[in-house]
């Protein structure tokens, strides 16, 4: 029997109806089928129904929870995600269900970490890795594991986004923090080797991939992520082998491998089309066409930013289409094309203004004014349509060069082994001698800190170890559904415990289990509620968790934090090809418009923004 969502969550008389028909077992197995079909939405609307029949089941109620806690996740509504994922928490520790309780922490613990509340997050996880290890559970300990990465791999990310030192120099605590995600890594993959479960090590070597990719261990990155690849092939899955070829070549970008890595994302935008995945198509466009900029090859890097271009427009992506205007630019300038130029950086500047990015509207009105004075153009000589003017017989301005600048510039990138970019913007103040080798790659390291690598804890995909633990790791409700509950150890002074403990805050901050929805307290379940058995005091390391979980804690109904910078989802989250452009800058003076006005206290750039976003 199939019942309709919507009228099951009404409260008319047909939906009152249904509910008397339709068991709450009924009602969440219906739920369940529709989110192991993608349809979260319409799952949630059947595992609510179930709530509001209720049952005594308590095995019962907590798989809802559970699943409850996992659909809103999946849908983003993190608030909820987190009341439903505490109820778990709570009825598990209530019935003395261990294994659900380090099942439920990990859930928290995953759902803390998005809303970025890391510290508590990993004392929920640590809790998780307490449980499997006291309950012997090898499965539930390697997740465990793969959880706590996750949290301090996000943290580490989070901190370089604000980083003030320069780039290739992390502070200790960005290291340290990284290192720790690297290191459970490392103890998650060789548990899931002993395991022998080869998906769960793909995972981990494309984490580990991209932990080492930032801490600048660019051989050791490129080591793994191959393996990763190799593994995805195994299992055929081209998502996770798309993500590997993005991973591998921007990993060789840093190593100065550029074509090499063309080749990489050439397979990168393959896959991306097979896959009929716009977003990631347009990002392979975007990196294609800096790699040909790198590499000189400047009709081809046109080709590819036009393509960027085209789908950002289709997907009225303004901040990605600026970025490719501003690339566009770039590139006709160092192919000596400066009317073409003049053309996308007046859309950029459009752009920009429109947008509210201050920072690029200062690059493209720099560049704007530099052309023009090459060209011999003022404002008046300018269509206001469009950017096409009539040279009326004025001439670009050539400036002569010292020889020697150009003898100095390439014995420089011989031992550096890059190629330079051409550019638009006035050169940086680094504060290193330009003729430093090490300042090009040091700069480059630093700047990936804020890409948001595909490989770890895709939200999307409901896969087994990533995202929330329990639609890919928790039992399904036919499995969860046991007669034989476990009598509690824990007792009403349990309780009387944390009251005391938690006074203040008590009554806003937990759930007690008079109050848990849908919870029908007969008595077929009160022993298992009061807990008639043994009576044990709960541990030091039990009030510790809870002190540390509500320590900063705002509101647990609150959204995520707002992301730091308009997002661009045709531009990859790593966009260290504006920061190439920059670092490139101020030894390009043969290949771009030179002014006499340029010097090293310019404005710069902008910036990449932040990402908004995930791996495999």
């Amino acid at each position: 029997m199939v019942y309709c969502a919507s009228a099951l969550a009404q409260n008319g008389p047909y939906g009152k109806q249904l509910k008397m028909e339709a068991s709450c077992l009924e009602l969440a197995l219906e739920g369940e089928r529709l989110c192991k079909a993608g349809d979260f939405k319409g799952g949630t609307a059947f595992f609510e129904a179930a709530v509001q029949v209720g049952t005594e089941d308590l095995k019962t109620l907590s798989a809802i929870y559970s699943q409850l806690g996992n659909a809103y996740f999946y849908l983003k509504e993190y608030g909820k995600a987190l009341e439903y994922h505490k109820h778990d928490l709570t009825l598990a520790r209530t019935i003395g269900d261990r294994i659900g309780e380090g099942k439920a922490s990990g859930n928290l613990g995953n759902t803390l970490k998005v809303l970025g509340r890391f510290d508590e997050a990993v004392v929920c996880c640590q809790r998780h890795l307490d449980i499997a290890q006291e309950q012997g559970d090898k499965v539930g300990e390697a997740r465990a594991l793969y959880n706590i990465g996750n949290v301090f791999h996000a943290k580490g990310k989070q901190q370089l986004w604000s980083c003030p030192q320069e780039p290739g120099d992390l502070p200790a605590d960005v290291r340290d923090t990284l290192q720790k995600a690297t290191d459970f890594y490392e103890m998650n993959l060789c548990l899931v080797k002993e395991l022998g479960d080869r998906a769960a090590q793909g995972r981990a070597y494309g984490n580990l991939g991209n932990t080492h990719y930032l801490l600048g261990n660019f051989v050791e990155a490129i080591k793994f992520h191959r393996q990763r690849l190799s593994i995805a092939k195994e299992f055929g899955d081209k998502a996770a082998e798309r993500r590997a070829y993005s991973n591998l070549g921007n990993a060789l970008i840093f190593l100065g491998q550029f074509n090499a890595a063309t080749e990489y994302y050439r397979k990168t935008l393959q896959l991306s089309r097979q896959l009929r995945d716009q977003v990631m198509e347009a990002q392979a466009c975007y990196s294609l066409g800096n790699t040909y900029t790198l590499l000189q090859q400047y009709e081809r890097a046109i080709d590819y930013h036009l393509k960027h271009l085209c789908i950002a427009q289709q997907l009225n992506d303004r901040v990605g289409e600026g970025r490719a205007c501003w690339s566009l630019g770039n590139a006709y300038v160092s192919s000596g094309n400066h009317k073409q130029a003049l053309h996308y950086a007046r859309k950029h500047l459009d752009i920009s203004r429109e947008i509210g990015d201050r920072n690029g509207e200062l690059t493209a009105r720099m560049n704007v004014e530099q052309l023009m004075e090459a060209l011999g153009v003022n404002e008046s000589d300018l269509s206001p349509s469009s950017s096409e003017f009539e040279m009326q017989g004025a001439r670009p301005k050539i400036t002569k060069r010292n020889s020697m600048d150009s003898v100095d510039l390439w014995n420089h990138l011989s031992e550096a082994d890059t190629d330079d970019i051409t550019v638009q913007v006035p050169p940086p103040k680094l504060g290193r001698d330009p003729s430093d080798e090490d300042c090009f790659f040091d700069l480059l390291s630093k700047f990936q800190s804020s890409r948001m690598d595909d490989q770890r804890c895709h939200l999307d995909e409901p896969q087994n170890g990533d995202g929330s633990e329990g639609t890919a790791n928790t039992p399904t409700l036919n499995e969860m559904i046991d007669p034989a509950v476990t009598t509690s150890p824990q007792t009403e002074e349990l309780f009387d415990l944390i009251a005391s403990s938690q006074s203040r805050r008590l009554d806003d901050q937990r759930v007690s289990v008079g109050n848990l929805p849908g919870l029908r307290i007969t008595h077929n379940n009160l022993g298992h509620l009061v807990g008639e058995g043994d009576h044990q005091e709960p541990s030091d390391d039990f009030f510790n968790m809870l002190i540390k979980c509500q320590s900063s804690r705002i509101d647990d109904q609150r959204c995520s934090p707002p992301e730091a910078g308009p997002h661009a989802p045709t531009v990859p989250d790593e966009d260290f090809f504006s920061l190439i452009q920059r670092v490139q800058a101020k030894r390009m003076d043969e290949q771009r418009v030179h002014l006499p006005a340029d010097d090293e206290d310019s404005p710069q750039s902008p910036d990449p923004e932040p990402p908004a976003g995930f791996p495999s």
